[in-house]
């Protein structure tokens, strides 16, 4: 799947239909911004190219009717399609002398939506798929791959890392999602600003607040002076709040704020302070769930998936498996062994075999201690003994495989000076595990 030319503005206060139209937009590869009141939709115009404005007409504070005016005068050009709720002659007659080109009334099918869109913008050409080359899929701010999925992630990057628009990123834990944050910040007009991550679930509850918006003096016990939080320190730029979905209730009052109004109010204190920062937000909990459970805002979810970028775990990208592998080689090849380490054909098959539940970070992880327990070349002995138990081996593999598990036993216990508890901590099973697999004579 690759992403359509055009970048597509949704407006509606309705969340449903909110999700509705991006997941019609979605299933015909158009790139989405969502916006749940005219002043966001506005604050994106300004710093975004738009192709299509859909909005809703009937919303609390400023109305669609005035997004349109403002659209008509400031982007003559910006194609606008109304879906609304609330229909009448008077209203179909003022938006069509406003320019608008559809109008559609809730509810709409799907088909009746994809011809309004169509004949809005028209049929465009797909991007091709040269658009990034191979050498730019490798090492794309750090972000490795040539796979579909990972050039996907890259072609949103494009779009939106010049703007300031709020981006939430999905993914399991490992997938590269802070990587990808830093992509955007690096990698757009804004990389000399500050770029600051926070690991919401790193930092104690009582403590998220004031880390994250600064406090005053006398504030709360120990407060002995005014501190600046992790959003002034990235005013100008970007912050990563990672793990978003440990904030607590209070926490997320206060960024609701800051998404609105563009502003921090320090703990303890009573003024504002205006902020210019772009927000990433990431987890791997599933906050829709969340929601349900009322332990989420549902007014903050939607402000914070402005844009919304979902990376793949690797067993759904497989090919990308021996870049990464390479890459990981070079890195602790030159920290431990200063020089290059390779791998045999063998032990990348057993890697492209596995299915990875901690993704990225848990291959890097193997092949460190790989390099470590190897000379010069990385053999399936190196490998831990979980990986090689989820491959269907046949009968006449099973024999030497047993040997091998038994040599790389034998190697690890070597290692840590024959400390059966540190080796079993190592292999990832225990004591008794290692006694199994070896005779009591060699223990």
């Amino acid at each position: 799947m690759r992403l359509k030319n055009e970048n597509i503005l949704i407006v509606d206060d309705d969340i449903n239909i909110l999700e509705l139209l991006r997941r019609h937009l979605q299933s015909w590869n158009f790139h989405t911004y969502k916006a749940v009141s005219v002043k966001e939709a506005v604050q994106i115009l300004r710093d975004t190219h738009i192709d299509l404005l859909i909005t809703d007409l009937k919303m609390p504070g400023i109305d669609g009717f005035e997004l349109i005016k403002f659209v008509s005068e400031h982007y003559p050009k910006l194609p606008k399609l109304v879906v609304t709720g609330y229909p009448s002659v008077q209203d179909s007659l003022s938006v069509i002398k406003s320019g608008v080109v559809d109008y559609l009334t809730k509810p709409f099918t799907k088909e009746e939506l994809k011809t309004a869109i169509d004949k809005s913008i028209g049929e465009r050409t797909i991007i091709p798929k040269a658009t990034f080359s191979e050498e730019k899929n490798k090492g794309y701010g750090g972000i490795i791959g040539n796979s579909e999925k990972i050039n996907n992630v890259i072609e949103i990057i494009e779009r939106v890392k010049n703007n300031k628009a709020t981006i939430f990123i999905e993914g399991e834990s490992g997938t590269g999602k802070e990587l990808v944050a830093r992509a955007i910040h690096y990698e757009g007009k804004f990389s000399r600003a500050p770029f600051i991550s926070v690991n919401c679930g790193g930092i104690p509850e009582n403590l998220l607040e004031s880390e994250l918006f600064g406090y005053t003096k006398g504030a709360f016990t120990g407060a002995d002076r005014n501190r600046d939080g992790f959003f002034q320190a990235a005013n100008g730029g970007t912050i990563f709040l990672d793990e978003i979905g440990n904030a607590s209730t209070a926490v997320q009052s206060r960024l609701l704020r800051v998404l609105q109004e563009k502003e921090v109010v320090k703990v303890g204190a009573q003024k504002a302070e205006k902020i210019d920062v772009r927000i990433i937000a990431a987890t791997n909990s599933d906050l829709q769930e969340m929601i349900k459970k009322e332990t989420f805002r549902e007014d903050l979810f939607y402000r914070l998936t402005v844009v919304e970028i979902e990376v793949a775990p690797l067993r759904e990208r497989k090919e990308d498996i021996p870049l990464l592998v390479e890459k990981f080689l070079f890195k602790y090849g030159v920290e431990y062994k200063d020089r290059f380490v390779k791998i045999t054909e063998e032990a990348s098959s057993v890697l492209q075999r596995y299915h990875w539940p901690g993704n990225i970070r848990e291959l890097e992880n193997v092949i460190q201690r790989a390099v470590i327990m190897c000379d010069r070349i990385i053999g399936v002995e190196h490998l831990p003994q979980s990986l090689k138990y989820t491959i269907d081996f046949s009968k006449d593999q099973l024999v030497p495989l047993k040997e091998i598990e038994k040599q790389y036993i034998r190697r690890v216990l070597n290692a840590t000076n024959n400390n059966k508890t540190k080796a079993a901590e190592i292999l990832g099973i225990d004591r008794k595990t290692i006694r199994q697999k070896l005779s009591e004579d060699e223990l």
